[in-house]
């Protein structure tokens, strides 16, 4: 079995240009890695040949019908005719695409797109695959059968290297790597980091100015961490029992408080609290 592990950041925290220097399209200024045992700067297109990638840019081209698209790419990867055939049924089945073999990539949906990218890049089979934000600008069912098939992938023994800045996707993932401004500030598994970095207690709390309220309860001492998260407060404590005195905060604030229940925090919960917690060490 295959493993899902995730690169996790805000844009502009390093993602891509970690997964292009890992693919062997961009030499990195200092250090080194190893893919499938091949190092990246010593024999990076030995590295692309191992490998499956699939960039936040829609890849494949438009104006060709999708069988013709799977047809390119398994050309381009050397199947042999019967490996295509093979391979061209699978690819329609996982993407959903049975009966628009002759459609126009055009006018296909986001969704689809993806899809069919995912599956051109796996034509070859590769042992790893890297997705770069693959669920950019599709919609939330798109993105979810999208998820569908890199955890049956996972399941068929590939390793997937995915990154995105959608904090529920990353709860998918067996190891994530959290990035900021091109930095790892967090790793391990997702239950893990959220035993490890948030060890108090944390809470939801509903009033009915939370942007007001999260200024109060940031000048409360018992207070560690606030954020709004919709249209309520997570508030992280030390101890459970301290919540009387951030509630009572907010009375005396005039910031009446309708309900308020403690919650298991959340991958972005976590993430706050590490980024302000690198933001405390640099200034």
């Amino acid at each position: 079995m295959g493993s899902i592990f995730g690169l996790l950041g805000a844009n502009g925290a390093g993602k891509s240009t970690t997964i292009r220097m890992l693919c062997g399209l961009l030499a990195s200024s200092s250090g080194t890695a190893e893919v499938g045992g091949i190092d990246i700067n010593r024999n990076p297109e030995a590295v692309k040949r191992s490998i499956g990638y699939m960039s936040q840019c829609f890849s494949l081209y438009d104006d060709l019908t999708v069988e013709e698209n799977i047809t390119f790419f398994g050309g381009v990867y050397g199947l042999s005719n019967h490996e295509l055939a093979e391979r061209k049924r699978e690819t329609v089945r996982q993407a959903g695409l049975e009966g628009r073999e002759k459609a126009v990539t055009r006018e296909l949906s986001g969704g689809w797109k993806q899809r069919l990218a995912l599956g051109c890049a796996m034509l070859h089979r590769p042992g790893i695959i890297f997705l770069d934000e693959p669920t950019g600008g599709t919609d939330p069912i798109s993105r979810r059968l999208f998820w569908d098939i890199i955890n049956e992938l996972a399941e068929g023994g590939t390793t997937v290297l995915v990154t995105t800045h959608y904090l529920d996707e990353a709860e998918y993932c067996n190891e994530l790597v959290l990035m900021h401004a091109g930095r790892i500030v967090a790793q391990g598994s997702p239950g893990k980091l959220k035993r490890e970095v948030i060890t108090g207690a944390v809470f939801e709390v509903d009033c009915a100015d939370p942007v007001a309220a999260m200024e109060v309860l940031r000048g409360c001492p018992v207070v560690q961490e606030t954020a709004i998260f919709a249209t309520r407060l997570h508030v992280s404590l030390e101890r459970e029992e301290e919540i009387g005195i951030a509630l009572a905060a907010l009375e005396n604030a005039g910031l009446p408080v309708s309900s308020h229940a403690r919650i298991v925090p959340s991958l972005e919960d976590v993430f706050i609290r590490l980024i302000d917690t690198q933001a405390e060490s640099l200034g």
